[in-house]
């Protein structure tokens, strides 16, 4: 069945407005918990006696779950239907998340959340292709970047709640705030999406093949590398606040809520314009958050400034819809890993960014450090998709040229 025009099955659906919604709720969960767990580095880190950096590995385990679960699991689980398979993500996601909150010490932490991981991608790649089979094929971009406005709606509602719980009750109420997001999900999915049928002709072989296709593997290493900027700066942004621009534990909600605001914009703003000129659109907002992140060091003093640079910073986060479609296209009948393959992609850069710029500022370069770690793993990103692009259009015009 063609993923890229309206299913009879969902047709027969409450409406795409509804089942958008459901999706949605999914993605709120998955970015309070993804989001919500970096802005707690500070606080799990007091209460377990470790450090910062030693925390961040918390967020890497989580990134990991999502890297190994994501093609693992679209790989044996396209053949099952597609709102099954969207409970059945949710359900493990909320125990996953409910574990951490009673993890008894940094190692069992490291456990759940890698636990936690393992559902992520694969649910945001058979979200995305459920989305995109409601509409027609030049609002895809705009569908699935609804389904995404969860995850940065989460960054606006979702993580200062879970930030501010955290502080108040113990960082283990964030955790136990997002199981019940995700137990909300599994009802919402099981009365609103569409049981559209299953692809009998799936097989793990087949859809194998989409990492033999160099567009696939461009696309995400350039979304693997060039988004590891944001989570840089993300991952110990609540740290620079209190010890370098000297601000409140009080005011981290305020200031990730700002990220949040910008996220969102960026998401669906980026989404309109990808559906006329993908390719372009990408490679600007790369661009983009090159540029911020470079900033992000000699403003941070000052927290006017940090406000600001934070909301633009998280404006480039929008490309990640659009590098999700770019997938759809390339991925040929191997849709479901290559949607899902597109949150490892994304998981990877949350361990990458965290990990390389936790190495820096152990090294005595201090927190701001993650903004020019982030810059260059931008840049790199964006040198990927520009080699992508170039070699796609070559492809292109040598079959125009190549006689029937």
């Amino acid at each position: 069945m063609n993923d890229h025009s309206p299913t009879p099955s969902a047709t027969r659906s409450p409406g795409p407005a509804w089942v958008l919604f459901a999706l949605a709720m999914g993605a709120f969960a998955i970015g309070t918990a993804e989001f919500a767990a970096m802005s707690l580095v500070p606080f799990f880190a007091r209460d377990l006696g470790i450090t910062e950096v030693e925390a961040g590995h918390a967020i890497s385990a989580y990134a990991l779950g999502v890297v190994v679960g994501a093609p693992l699991i679209a790989m044996f689980g396209a053949r099952f239907r597609r709102k099954l398979l969207l409970i059945a993500l949710m359900a493990v996601f909320a125990v996953g998340n409910a574990l951490s909150a009673v993890a008894p010490d940094y190692h069992w932490l490291l456990l759940f959340r890698f636990l936690s991981g393992l559902p992520h991608g694969a649910y945001f790649g058979v979200a995305a292709l459920v989305a995109a089979s409601l509409v027609p094929v030049n609002k895809r971009a705009q569908s699935v970047a609804l389904v995404m406005s969860g995850l940065t709606v989460a960054t606006i509602i979702g993580v200062p709640v879970a930030n501010g719980l955290g502080q108040a009750l113990g960082w283990q109420s964030g955790f136990l705030v997002v199981a019940v997001l995700a137990l909300l999900t599994v009802t919402l999915v099981g009365f609103l999406a569409p049981d559209q049928p299953a692809d009998r002709t799936a097989s793990p072989l087949r859809e194998l093949g989409a990492l033999r296709r160099p567009q696939v593997l461009l696309t995400l290493a350039s979304g693997a590398i060039g988004f590891g900027g944001l989570f840089a700066v993300y991952t110990y942004v609540a740290s620079t606040m209190i010890e370098v621009t000297g601000l409140s534990e009080a005011s981290v909600p305020l200031v990730l809520g700002i990220f949040g605001v910008g996220m969102t914009l960026g998401n669906l703003a980026g989404a309109r314009a990808a559906d006329r000129a993908r390719d372009t659109t990408a490679m600007a907002m790369l661009a983009w958050s090159a540029v911020m992140l470079a900033i992000y060091p000699f403003v941070a003093h000052n927290a006017v400034a940090l406000g600001v640079i934070i909301f633009l910073i998280g404006m480039g986060g929008g490309v990640g819809s659009v590098m999700q479609v770019r997938l759809m296209d390339v991925a040929g009948d191997a849709q479901t890993l290559a949607a899902a393959a597109h949150h490892s992609a994304f998981n990877t850069a949350n361990a990458l960014g965290p990990w390389l710029a936790g190495m820096a500022i152990a090294a005595g370069y201090g927190l701001t450090s993650a903004g020019f770690i982030g810059s260059v793993l931008a840049l790199c990103g964006l040198a990927i998709y520009v080699l992508a692009v170039v070699l796609e259009r070559g492809e292109k015009a040598r079959l125009a040229a190549t006689p029937c």
